[in-house]
């Protein structure tokens, strides 16, 4: 084991993980994952079986009543669900992947035109240092704000390729339809007014997009690519790679691996929905497995960010018998990353 790593050195916290993975004769001390801190009480650490997720026909959600109680069952038992016949068609997510792709083949010095700046979250590179003893993730990411179109930072988005803005700026146009009709199915699936969940988060709430880029790893069972934790958002709209796996859930103690569904959508609850519908719909716990051979690349756009937005448990859902479970709370930034890189869950505080 001696020889998979070496001892910590400043010049590979501050190397992007493409850099590292290109001439990987050593794993770097700080990218090792520390078995005795896995989350919570996990019956098996590394292995994981293939997870049999809901597929939810996105084109009957309005009209069918049982999809509708399907959509409800996957979100109270998963918390998650992969959308197929959403109206994207596969060329253009085939084009939305190729932008990524070709962003991240870019030489070094091109992509680290668009570095994130010291603690600020748009741009391009890696884990937040937040601490020494901080195990860093096995991946590079290059992160947007991409709506409302006024608060995007242009200086990060990619000109090379040439079509990345136009490509990007009209996937995360069809991201808002999508958030909206899934926002409002939830609603309707628990009899509520459909504007409900909604109109808790406001109609300017600020969305991200995050290209994730997983280099392959000679030892990937020492390595994760995203430490376990539960999304801060209210729903998670994940494009996978189309041919590597490496998304899992925690579910009754177990791993288990989410497969890869061709042109489906895999969509997740985070924090902000299981606390405006008072812990009915659970916000998943997830982590990312990396490959020994391939690298895998991801497109994750969080529906909405944290913000200063005050929210909490949807009136409607309070009785005396299913009490408020949790507080009115400002889920800001600072506080959720702070507490994920020390592995803990943020949405614990709010609770009552």
């Amino acid at each position: 084991m001696d020889k998979c790593h070496s001892p910590v050195n400043h010049e590979s916290v501050n190397k992007q993980v493409q850099e590292i993975a290109a001439n990987c004769h050593h794993l770097p001390e700080r990218y090792i994952r520390k078995q005795d801190k896995e989350y919570g009480h996990v019956t098996n650490a590394s292995a994981s079986s293939p997870a049999n997720l809901p597929v939810i026909d996105f084109s009957l959600l309005t009209s069918s009543p049982s999809e509708l109680n399907k959509l409800k069952s996957a979100v109270i038992t998963w918390g998650c669900f992969q959308a197929i016949n959403h109206g994207i068609e596969s060329l253009f997510l085939e084009k939305v992947r190729e932008i990524g792709k070709l962003f991240f083949q870019l030489s070094a010095d091109e992509k680290k035109k668009y570095l994130r700046e010291e603690n600020d979250v748009d741009g391009y590179g890696n884990d937040m240092v937040l601490s020494d003893d901080q195990v860093l993730d096995w991946t590079d990411r290059l992160y947007l704000t991409v709506l409302p179109k006024h608060q995007r930072k242009f200086r990060f988005w990619p000109t090379n390729p040439t079509n990345f803005r136009e490509v990007l700026d009209e996937y995360c146009c069809k991201m808002e339809l999508i958030y909206e009709v899934v926002l409002k199915s939830l609603a309707r699936s628990l009899n509520l007014q459909e504007d409900s969940f909604l109109k808790q988060f406001g109609t300017t709430a600020k969305k991200s997009a995050r290209y994730n880029y997983y280099p392959s790893c000679p030892w990937p069972e020492r390595v994760l690519g995203v430490k376990p934790h539960a999304d801060s958002s209210a729903i998670t709209i994940l494009l996978q790679d189309e041919e590597v796996e490496g998304l899992q859930l925690l579910k009754d103690g177990q791993w288990v691996g989410v497969p890869v569904v061709h042109d489906a959508l895999t969509i997740n609850v985070g924090d902000q929905m299981e606390i405006v519908s008072n812990g009915i719909f659970k916000s998943p716990v997830h982590r990312v497995m990396v490959n020994s051979k391939k690298d895998r690349m991801t497109l994750a756009v969080f529906c909405p960010v944290l913000s200063d937005q005050v929210i909490g448990p949807v009136d409607e859902l309070i009785t005396e018998e299913t009490p408020r479970l949790y507080k009115n709370v400002t889920y800001s930034l600072d506080y959720f990353f702070k507490i994920y890189q020390q592995g803990g869950r943020p949405i614990d505080a709010c609770k009552i």
